[in-house]
């Protein structure tokens, strides 16, 4: 099967205490935790049951040297990942890592839009395994980019992904919070203009929970913080901003 560009397809924590993030993920949203065998490299795979969801590394000393906090990163597939590096750069974005290979995994380059959200383009080297539903507890059910100029960025990932916009929901002086559609025309995230006290532009990711004021209590016992939630929103989730024991922004969605 060949890979459709535009889909998100794996997401990526880099942590200061990988054995701790390692077992408040698990105990927050259920997955089960397992080495990925792949020599010399410190990395986990979370799994929501038989699907495999999301990696585990610690931040590598050049990054925290620099100052990275503990931080989510989201995969993009596409079928070129040198191509798409390069489609990137000539719209106005930044390669921040070049095209290189993860032997028998894929190929992947490290991007930012022109705005300074960074994600990943990767390529894999096989057939991409199904994920379940969305809102399948453990998975990931939304993606949400806070940007400087809400238009400029979906004129971006329109051109880049075949990304079309879905609804424009009216957030009052907070702006227009555009929903967004995949390449695959599934329903995935949104996207808003920051305010101008938000630091930086940057990708959310919202994972999905089965009761979310039961995450938020766990979250809470466990050493994490809410900083914004729970809260509703348009289809009837709900929803909670939160960042774990480490210092990574993470976010929830479910029922209440």
């Amino acid at each position: 099967m060949a890979t459709k560009s535009g889909k998100f397809s794996w997401y990526e924590l880099m942590s200061t205490d990988t054995a701790a993030a390692e077992q408040f993920y698990d105990q927050i949203l259920g997955w089960t935790s397992a080495d990925s065998g792949m020599p010399g490299a410190n990395y986990t795979l979370f799994s929501a049951g038989s699907a495999m969801i999301a990696g585990l590394m610690p931040i590598p000393d050049e990054l925290k040297e620099r100052g990275m906090p503990p931080n989510w990163t989201g995969f993009v597939s596409v079928e070129n990942v040198d191509a798409y590096a390069a489609k990137v750069q000539a719209a106005g974005g930044q390669v921040q890592r070049p095209p290189e290979d993860i032997p028998g995994v894929g190929r992947f380059s490290v991007v930012a839009d022109p705005q300074g959200a960074v994600f990943i383009l990767f390529q894999p080297s096989g057939d991409e395994p199904p994920k379940p539903d969305a809102m399948t507890p453990g998975n990931v059910g939304w993606h949400e980019l806070m940007t400087a100029d809400r238009e400029k960025a979906f004129e971006f990932y329109s051109k880049l992904f075949g990304w079309t916009k879905v609804a424009a929901h009216d957030m009052g002086p907070m702006g227009i919070y555009q929903t967004f559609a995949d390449s695959a025309g599934q329903e995935v995230g949104g996207m808003m203009t920051k305010p101008a006290d938000f630091p930086v532009s940057c990708w959310a990711y919202y994972f999905s929970v089965a009761s979310v004021d039961t995450a938020v209590a766990k979250i809470k016992a466990r050493a994490g913080q809410v900083v914004m939630g729970p809260m509703e929103v348009p289809g009837g989730a709900w929803v909670a901003n939160c960042i774990d024991p480490q210092g990574a922004y993470f976010s929830i969605v479910g029922p209440k």
